[in-house]
């Protein structure tokens, strides 16, 4: 409860959609050795800016959530201000916001939210999760048959059982003819 209202005060419209357009490797983090990758992001203005993040989930053309230079993140209750720093030995101008930061539910801490192609770059984000299907129920492809068996009527006690004989009649059946064709 708490949680929630320290993100309903945090103003995510200061934040902005944008689109990872290249991604270096730039050294690892020295609290907990995770990798970090410099993001080249374009967010709608004339020039794209580098973003260092260690999201393990960023991938070129992914659509992003950027809190740019001058915008605010909340922690530990704390309203931050996001300046340009040095991370990786490379200049960041922002960062790639999680679920967490944006106040939204699901999502876990560290993994940058991907949003939809539908939201322009430079836009705000949008104020809940969206769905990355764009809302469409219907599967996007065939799924094929399903599997044998899985929708065919089942046998009563009486049909199993008059398997069942026919099964031991055949096999009875079989090894007679083995035998006979053993003793010729």
């Amino acid at each position: 409860f708490i949680s929630v209202l320290l993100h309903a005060m945090t103003d995510i419209s200061q934040y902005k959609v944008g689109v990872i357009t290249s991604l270096e490797p730039c050294g690892s983090c020295k609290k907990s050795s995770k990798t970090l990758q410099a993001c080249k992001v374009d967010i709608g203005d004339e020039k794209e800016i580098t973003v260092v993040t260690a999201a393990p989930n960023v991938r070129l053309q992914s659509r992003v959530v950027v809190a740019p230079i001058g915008s605010t993140i909340s922690k530990d209750g704390e309203d931050i201000p996001v300046t340009k720093a040095t991370v990786g030995g490379v200049i960041s101008e922002g960062m790639l916001c999680d679920s967490n930061m944006l106040g939204w539910t699901g999502g876990a801490k560290g993994i940058a939210v991907q949003v939809p192609e539908q939201f322009e770059l430079g836009a705000a984000p949008p104020s809940s999760k969206p769905r990355m299907d764009g809302g469409d129920s219907k599967p996007k492809e065939d799924i094929g048959p399903a599997a044998p068996g899985l929708f065919e009527k089942k046998l009563t006690k009486e049909e199993k059982k008059k398997l069942a004989e026919e099964k031991r009649k055949a096999k009875r059946a079989a090894k007679a003819a083995a035998k006979e064709e053993k003793d010729k």
